[in-house]
């Protein structure tokens, strides 16, 4: 069963494997500390954010994501308020989804509320469709309507997810897919 869980300091073994994964997917690198070259939408790791997979890196990242989804707490400079969610498919982590609360330019133009990755073994098996729907339960739950989720013209396999969910296609931006969800009206520009 697939579900959406905080992240969780007791489990920086199955992360740091996780991560271990993504990077070795995506980078030559061998090393705990490396810098993000992308592959892992909706962990809070950006392309050229440095990735530090050690226990006091793992410690900081848990403490930050729940401070960014806290309201009570103004958001990091240049971002809006985040709830960050491990993806787990019975017990075993095996993704990650962000549920922005609002749009800032970038999101607006090219990230959406809803960003999400599967590590690379666990592919294929409709994780990502499932994580999506539950994502979409958490915005209604933040009363997040309508909500905008990515993609990039190339990824073929997050566009078929976004679609089976029934997001409907705007436009293509800078190569960005903008598919919407909801009945609410769709903002005309930034909402933060």
């Amino acid at each position: 069963m697939i579900e959406l869980i905080a992240p969780d300091a007791a489990r920086y073994d199955d992360w740091s494997a996780m991560l271990r994964e993504f990077r070795d997917a995506t980078t030559g690198s061998r090393d705990d500390h490396w810098v993000c070259a992308g592959g892992m939408d909706g962990s809070g790791f950006f392309a050229g954010t440095d990735v530090d997979i050690t226990p006091d890196g793992f410690a900081a990242y848990v403490e930050d994501c729940a401070r960014q989804g806290n309201t009570m707490c103004p958001p990091h400079t240049g971002l809006v308020h985040c709830s960050y969610f491990w993806i787990v498919d019975d017990g075993a982590l095996v993704g990650h989804l962000a549920l922005r609360h609002a749009l800032n330019e970038f999101l607006y133009e090219l990230g959406g509320h809803i960003g999400y990755s599967v590590r690379p073994a666990a592919r294929g098996r409709g994780i990502a469709k499932e994580a999506l729907k539950l994502g979409l339960a958490e915005a209604a739950a933040l009363d997040i309507d309508p909500v905008l989720v990515c993609c990039a013209q190339t990824n073929g396999a997050s566009r078929a997810v976004i679609e089976s969910c029934g997001g409907r296609l705007e436009d293509v931006r800078e190569d960005s897919r903008r598919y919407w969800f909801g009945d609410g009206p769709r903002p005309t520009g930034p909402t933060a």
